[in-house]
């Protein structure tokens, strides 16, 4: 079954491609994608990489957490859940 990975402390210059790449090393990636704001289309300097397996996604944690990528030390774990939060919703008249 298919994992998903946290992996934060990326480079802001960062693409999807170079991600899943990088990932490659620990196995089969299924997705990366790259967390953008939404409004200005820049990285927010983390994302998240499925992994095809449990194993390979235990084995990425362990070969990638904590090392440098691109002058930055990465941060990898395994997702979790989305949590609801409070709506932003504001009164635009």
């Amino acid at each position: 079954m298919a994992k998903k990975l946290f992996v934060g402390g990326l480079p802001y210059s960062t693409t999807s491609d170079e991600l899943k790449n990088h990932f490659s090393g620990a196995g089969n990636v299924v997705s990366a994608q790259i967390i953008t704001d939404k409004f200005s289309g820049r990285s927010k300097g983390f994302g998240f990489v499925e992994m095809s397996s449990d194993d390979e996604a235990d084995k990425a944690i362990e070969m990638f957490n904590g090392t440098d990528f691109g002058g930055r030390q990465l941060a990898v774990n395994e997702a979790r859940p989305k949590t609801e939060g409070p709506r932003r919703d504001y009164d635009r008249r």
